[in-house]
């Protein structure tokens, strides 16, 4: 299977969270066997809540392979050094990012000094920050410019007001499309294209709307532009024009656009293959025991 550029490492592997919540012992070895298919170059690293760390040594014990981890800290930047120092002692594990909550009340200024000596303490890891949806959005976003620190967004949840709306969303967008931040996305992309969830009612973002809206962003589309881009349901139209993105084009939108977490593996692959942006595969990749279909993740209180 050949994997483009336009999708390499795009799916972060979310299996722990909700609404997949596989069990550890189920999840950490269907990430190596994801690594070793033919659709290896889609799967991005292991995401793990540093809430759960105690858990992780008897289970990396009994792999064969280096694990490489995204480690979240929704408790904030406060939280990170123990956390880390933590993470040291586990042999097995290479850490490649840490994705830093924001907690309630601190001042941007105070997360951008904190930011900076736990990036001198962790040198070569990408590190994201989730933006708050609040008034400190903006002073943060501008703050991020320049910096090597990347975004991440909620894209979703468990509860509608959990979704940003296509404003909200295309506004976030256009902030770091056009200020050269990177961003990641979490919870709530369930499908590649916006949808309807039937069950709940709640409208959901689709992760190839966020990548064209992303391009278009980039080439200067105004945000009623790139929300009317997030709010298209043509399936075919929006994976004909990320097919037909220029190599260079790509890369500056993944460049911008690192990755979104997903519970399931497997759902986004089979919905790539269906709009025809990535070939049939040979066999059906694995899922963990206590996955569910969905491709998107609501990390809940552990984000």
């Amino acid at each position: 299977m050949t994997i483009s550029p336009l999708l390499a490492g795009l799916c972060d592997d979310a299996a722990l969270f909700p609404p997949g919540n596989a069990p550890m012992d189920a999840a950490v070895p269907a990430h190596f066997e994801h690594e070793r298919s033919d659709h290896a170059p889609l799967v991005g690293p292991f995401v793990f809540p540093a809430p759960r760390l105690g858990e992780l040594p008897e289970i990396v014990a009994k792999q064969d392979g280096e694990l490489e981890l995204s480690l979240t800290v929704p408790a904030g930047t406060d939280a990170v050094p123990a956390a880390l120092e933590q993470l040291r002692t586990i042999d097995g594990v290479k850490l490649v990012a840490v994705e830093i909550g924001v907690s309630e009340g601190q001042a941007p200024d105070g997360l951008f000094a904190a930011l900076d000596e736990i990036a001198a303490t962790a040198p070569g890891v990408e590190i994201f920050v989730e933006v708050p949806r609040d008034d400190r959005r903006p002073a943060i976003l501008a703050g991020l410019v320049g910096t090597p620190y990347a975004a991440k967004f909620r894209t979703g949840g468990i509860v509608a007001n959990a979704y940003p709306d296509e404003a909200e969303l295309a506004t976030a967008i256009h902030a770091v499309a056009t200020s050269g931040v990177r961003f990641k996305a979490t919870a709530g992309l369930h499908h590649a294209i916006r949808n309807t969830d039937p069950d709940t009612g709640f409208e959901q973002h689709g992760f190839l709307n966020v990548m064209l809206a992303t391009h278009r962003a980039i080439g200067g589309a105004s945000v009623g532009e790139i929300a009317a881009t997030l709010a298209d349901r043509d399936g075919t139209s929006l994976a004909g024009a990320l097919a037909g993105l220029s190599a260079e084009a790509v890369d500056a939108l993944r460049a911008r656009f690192r990755s979104f977490g997903t519970c399931s593996i497997s759902d986004p692959l089979t919905e790539l293959v269906g709009l025809g942006l990535v070939p049939q595969a040979s066999t059906e990749p694995s899922a963990p025991t206590g996955s569910v279909d969905s491709t998107s993740i609501d990390e809940g209180p552990l984000a």
